[in-house]
């Protein structure tokens, strides 16, 4: 009867550790584990115990429980073996799962949508005058005075900067005793010129004698002539120690410091006049051939958006700059306020006639084979894969794609740098 009932025991046992075996295949939890050592650990002396009373002989009975003992040590030994087992199964399959489970990266996304023609286009620039005048000295000399400086206000006929007069003091001086020599000379060759007329009248004189002095009076006449033109130029000359503007304007820039020797016609102070503003812009070449022509521009100052002037294109440059391969644009303001101040930043907005565009924002731009890409969701997958497209113009905060996308596709704007092909990734709710 003992060995009947420990083969029945050795049967639910083994049943069990086959299911644990197969289940360790698949997925074992911790009450798994749990139910398989009650089994295993179950209290062994009772079946033997009531063996031990049928039996007719007492005498045996110790010596079976001492082989009862024995058996439940070796079953208790065999469950702690295999509940390690398990334990260590456990612990690497979790292992395994953590370090094989995908990252899921939250993103922000857009929809690609085109954009209706007559798109508005925004472009940086500064404010400069329509007229700007660089003022100099028409002789030269040793500059001993400089009366203005960068942002002053000049009025017409206000005196700028002096060169030292003492040389044309001088000239001047030496221009005037010529002159008082030629007319004493004049006055003399005339009291001769009448004298002669007379004594000719007579008789007395021949008519040598007054062709002679007529000819004395007529190059004394021109000696004054002559006298007289080089005082005035040595007056000019003089009055051309003084640098004076020429209208109102205000003071941009400086070309020379007091003592240095400066040059006929050099930058001494450059104007810009008050009878008109700019705002200039460098415009690539595509833009200025999808801008209307006569179109009316808006202009806001950048730090101040509510300070707004409006203007048509005034110039437009042509040859385009070497470096940057855009055109520079004058727009003519038309009243501006007087807080637009020259050399300040300014933003103006142009409508475009031109096709439908897509635009995406800036942030979601990234490079690929050394051209611009950017990440594009799966919907059905949600993975993000690079493509690469074609910008057909930068606009600040957003660009314009010329090739590459299309209407629907997801585009990553935020988060771009953290991603991988084929990653998979959550989407973020649009910001309101």
């Amino acid at each position: 009867m003992f060995a009947a009932l420990m083969s029945n025991r050795n049967k639910s046992v083994g049943a069990k550790a086959g299911a644990f075996a197969y289940s360790s295949k698949t997925f074992v939890t911790f009450s798994d584990l749990r139910a398989l050592c009650v089994i295993l650990l179950s209290d062994v002396p009772s079946p033997i115990c009531a063996f031990s009373a049928e039996s007719k002989s007492v005498r045996n009975a110790p010596t079976r429980t001492r082989g009862s003992a024995s058996l439940v040590a070796t079953l208790r030994a065999g469950a702690a073996w295999l509940l390690l087992s398990a334990v260590v199964t456990l612990s690497a399959c979790h292992k395994e799962a953590e370090a094989t489970a995908p990252e899921v990266r939250p993103v922000r996304t857009i929809t690609v949508t085109v954009q209706p023609a007559g798109e508005t286009v925004v472009l940086t620039g500064h404010v400069e005058a329509e007229n700007e005048a660089a003022l100099g000295f028409r002789i030269p000399g040793r500059m001993i005075e400089r009366l203005v400086n960068v942002g002053d206000r000049v009025k017409p006929g206000q005196v700028l900067a002096r060169l030292d007069p003492q040389d044309e003091q001088n000239g001047l001086r030496s221009a005037q005793a010529n002159l008082a020599a030629a007319q004493g000379q004049l006055t003399q060759a005339r009291n001769n010129f009448e004298r002669q007329r007379r004594l000719v009248e007579r008789g007395v004189s021949s008519r040598a004698e007054f062709d002679h002095a007529q000819e004395g009076l007529q190059t004394a006449q021109a000696r004054v002539d002559d006298a007289e033109a080089q005082l005035k130029l040595a007056s000019d000359r003089l009055s051309f120690t003084e640098l004076k503007a020429d209208a109102a304007g205000t003071v941009t820039a400086r070309g020379a410091e007091a003592g240095e020797v400066v040059q006929a016609g050099q930058m001494i102070v450059r104007i810009a006049r008050q009878d008109g503003r700019d705002a200039v812009f460098d415009v690539p070449a595509q833009l200025l051939r999808s801008a209307l022509a006569d179109a009316e521009i808006t202009v806001h100052l950048a730090e101040d958006p509510s300070v707004t002037a409006v203007g048509r294109v005034r110039e437009v440059g042509e040859q385009a700059d070497p470096v940057t391969r855009t055109f520079q644009v004058k727009v003519g303001l038309t009243d501006p306020p007087p807080t637009m101040r020259l050399g300040l930043t300014v933003n103006g907005s142009v409508q475009l006639n031109s096709a439908p565009v897509i635009t995406i924002p800036a942030s979601a731009l990234t490079r690929s084979n050394q051209q611009p890409a950017v990440w594009i969701v799966d919907p059905s997958k949600l993975t993000v894969s690079l493509r690469n497209i074609e910008v057909s113009r930068y606009d600040p905060g957003t660009i314009v794609v010329g090739q590459g996308l299309d209407t629907g596709d997801i585009v990553v704007t935020a988060g771009v740098q953290a991603l991988h092909p084929d990653q998979k990734v959550r989407l973020l709710a649009p910001k309101l």
